[in-house]
């Protein structure tokens, strides 16, 4: 495992809880002089039993170590021409629910689940060798493992031939601040109210609001080869403002690419959360994005036997690469109906970069159906009426369901 991030962590406390052997030996690598950026996060209604099944702590407890609230869905302000708020509300709706949590908190509750042995070190190269996979470390012998996960986070540059480019989602960076708790928790008890995350379109992109019970957190979330950092901080005060927060803590200024790994599984380095693929926080995709993959690789690895591992590979790589797109059409295709700001970001967004979906995804291009399955969820909403058979029908992990509720919400 090399990475100590929520996907690190999630996946060093799977490989503990689901491998068969006890006498496995679980490396967890990291270099300690990599901070952990700490925000507050989103998460999928699948994170609530997992947290519970990995701990094995009631769910209750779990909320409180990562200073959470419950999340019943999304709350969009001013997105599409319909002029009107309107909210994406998980389903069943006002029943299931996910958590907004401390990132950091949930790391350091992952980490006391996982039997692992820890190593400090900067971690030079991981490549695939024959009969497994070889950590290159500076100041250290290097190590062969039967299977590591790589969790170090986005790749320094996107290559063509290594990377997916998903330019069709128009922002890339986001500036964090930190601010007052606006939900109370109380003493020995998990808060219990619906709260939902806040997605508001601004001029230069949009802010999300995450409440959480020590801190809500909010980023902006923008393009800043569109509008400069100096300008979308002048709005962000404005924002803040006018939401009557007059002080805040600068958590950071995140440049990030919209992106998916093209191999993010070869059969011996599995590619987990920002290593594997990234689209910006407008849907959660993050985490629900590593548990995905920790949990496909992890069942095919510890329930097929190892002569079927060449084969495996490369179907359970396909699977992973198309879901991680069709989660990034999804995110792209919120920005198809512009906003109710007629700014130069907006139209960049709706007339120059969700255009180019349709290239991006190309099956020529990326080697699977993403793009398809997006066309088929589109054409089931223009129908006049959907046969109950195709309600349950999915595009990675977005069901028909919430693609109508946005539908309706855009104006789409």
């Amino acid at each position: 495992m090399v990475g100590r991030g929520t996907a690190g962590s999630l996946a060093a406390a799977s490989v503990t809880r689901l491998h068969p052997d006890p006498d496995h030996e679980l490396h967890h690598i990291y270099d300690s002089r990599i901070p952990v950026i700490g925000v507050g996060e989103g998460s999928w209604p699948t994170l609530v039993d997992q947290l519970q099944h990995l701990t094995n702590l009631p769910h209750e407890t779990v909320q409180q170590r990562v200073k959470g609230t419950r999340k019943y869905g999304i709350e969009f302000e001013g997105w599409g021409q319909r002029n009107h708020d309107f909210t994406h509300y998980f389903a069943p709706q006002q029943v299931s629910y996910a958590y907004h949590l401390a990132a950091d908190l949930m790391g350091e509750l992952l980490q006391e689940s996982a039997r692992a042995r820890h190593i400090d070190a900067n971690v030079l190269n991981i490549t695939r060798v024959e009969g497994g996979a070889q950590v290159e470390f500076e100041d250290r012998a290097p190590e062969r493992y039967d299977l590591v996960f790589d969790a170090r986070g986005f790749p320094k540059e996107l290559l063509p031939d290594r990377h997916i480019d998903i330019s069709f989602i128009p922002t890339n960076t986001a500036v964090i601040r930190r601010c007052p708790a606006i939900i109370e928790e109380k003493q020995d008890e998990p808060v219990l109210q619906h709260t939902y995350t806040r997605a508001v379109a601004r001029p230069h992109g949009w802010i999300f609001g995450i409440p959480l019970t020590v801190h809500t957190s909010y980023g902006y979330i923008f393009n800043r080869d569109v509008s400069s950092l100096a300008e979308v901080e002048s709005d962000f005060d404005a924002f803040l403002e006018t939401n009557g927060i007059s002080e805040f803590e600068q958590r950071a200024v995140i440049p990030f690419p919209n992106y998916v790994h093209r191999e993010i599984y070869d059969g011996a380095v599995a590619r987990i959360g920002n290593a594997a693929a990234f689209m910006e926080p407008l849907q959660a995709t993050a985490i629900v994005s590593a548990q995905l993959q920790i949990g496909m690789i992890l069942n095919v690895r510890l329930s097929r036997p190892v002569e079927h591992l060449e084969r495996d590979a490369p179907v359970v790589n396909r699977f992973l690469v198309n879901n991680m797109l069709c989660y990034g059409l999804f995110v792209g295709w919120h920005y198809s109906c512009g906003s109710r700001y007629d700014s130069g970001f907006w139209r960049h967004a709706r007339d120059h970069a969700w255009p180019q979906h349709r290239k991006v995804a190309d099956p020529e291009a990326v080697d699977c159906t993403a793009l398809r399955k997006f066309d088929e969820m589109i054409e089931l909403l223009n129908r006049p009426v959907i046969d109950k058979a195709d309600w349950n029908r999915m595009c990675g992990g977005f069901s028909l369901t919430s693609y109508a509720q946005m539908s309706q919400g855009l104006g789409h």
